[in-house]
């Protein structure tokens, strides 16, 4: 892989959970002992994998490091949902857009909420790129009507789902749409998603840029941890599944529990920006990830539906359309000025914990 000398713990970390997969898969053990480890080394995989991507986008710069970054969490949140459909249980239709959806909520109202609040509380006052986060928030939106509200009018298929050739389109639709945002990000607007001069030299600072050679000795940690977290999350998907039942929580939990999983690194490196009076940062980790899981994700997820002829269901619920409004809706009200304190945090968070407190007791 590389010199020993020039490995980090989270380079051990990601081939250690490479090596468990291989291990597990060539040595069965039993199933209470099987699960613990593939809990472990999952979480191990996804927080090494993001963590190697990080350091990549420190290499390459904040604005194609964000792609890295949303990429690789992806293709852990595709692999998990595409561990659970091929169970072929009855609502395996339905974890696509549950995970989606609980991704969205989670990135529009939990990470950005408790950025706001806890920067706002520190800052008083936090600024940030208005035309570019509502750039961002109007990419989310589309998506989101596109690939969740859409279904539920269409008349080609039942309600809530897609035909094959409404699915091609709406797949494509979704990836010119986050290719033009990439675009704008890294080239055209660039400066419009960019934090503050001062933010930039103090980000320098803290963090000196990798070197070559550490770049691509993470990259290959990066291969080796989403190579687990693709074995691991197979493995595991079963026991998600069983587990819920058991506990009697509404099926739709398996999906909030695969986002909170996936997304958790994530939501720690975007509250570290607003600590430190970085909101642009964590708008951009957030919104950006929200934007990567639906126009990533639903075209991964419906090739996978396509090529195995899987039933798939996007359409929400009555509920999850008046979320959906009411968190589009705050999000024009915090995003509007150019400045927002805790109290627009809050109105978030309450959000957030109305889909929890709903999706459990429904």
């Amino acid at each position: 892989m590389a010199n020993t000398r020039t490995l980090t713990s989270n380079d051990w970390l990601s081939l250690t959970s490479f090596l468990v997969l291989i291990g597990v898969i060539v040595a069965p053990i039993g199933e209470g002992l099987l699960i613990a480890i593939a809990v472990v080394f999952l979480a191990a995989g996804i927080s090494s994998a993001v963590h190697s991507a990080e350091v990549i986008a420190e290499r390459v710069g904040p604005a194609l490091g964000t792609l890295i970054l949303a990429i690789s969490v992806t293709v852990i949140e595709v692999a998990l949902i595409v561990s659970l459909m091929s169970n072929d249980s009855a609502d395996s239709p339905q974890i696509a857009r549950d995970t989606v959806f609980a991704a969205l909520m989670i990135v529009t109202n939990g990470i950005i909420g408790i950025c706001i609040l806890l920067g706002g509380l520190k800052h008083k006052e936090l600024g940030f790129q208005l035309v570019g986060t509502t750039a961002l928030l109007g990419v989310l939106a589309v998506l989101s009507t596109l690939t969740l509200i859409l279904p539920l009018y269409t008349t080609s298929t039942n309600k809530g789902t897609y035909s094959g050739g409404q699915l091609i389109f709406v797949s494509l639709a979704s990836l010119v749409l986050y290719g033009a945002l990439v675009w704008s990000q890294t080239k055209s607007h660039k400066n419009f998603f960019a934090a503050s001069e001062g933010e930039s030299s103090q980000i320098q600072t803290d963090h000196p840029r990798p070197s070559q050679k550490r770049a691509i000795t993470s990259f290959i940690s990066l291969l080796f941890s989403l190579v687990a977290v693709v074995g691991l999350s197979k493995i595991l998907s079963p026991a998600i599944e069983s587990t819920i039942a058991s506990l009697g929580a509404p099926k739709a939990v398996v999906g909030i529990v695969i986002a909170i999983l996936v997304l958790a690194p994530e939501t720690l490196a975007a509250m570290n920006a607003a600590k430190i009076n970085e909101l642009q940062t964590s708008l951009n980790l957030a919104l950006g990830s929200g934007a990567a899981s639906i126009a990533l994700t639903i075209p991964a997820v419906s090739f996978y539906s396509l090529m195995f002829d899987k039933p798939l269901t996007l359409g929400l619920d009555t509920k999850g359309i008046v979320f959906l409004m009411v968190t589009f809706l705050a999000g024009s009200f915090t995003f509007g000025s150019g400045r927002t304190t805790s109290l627009h945090g809050l109105i978030h968070l309450v959000i957030m914990a109305s889909f929890l407190a709903i999706s459990l007791m429904p």
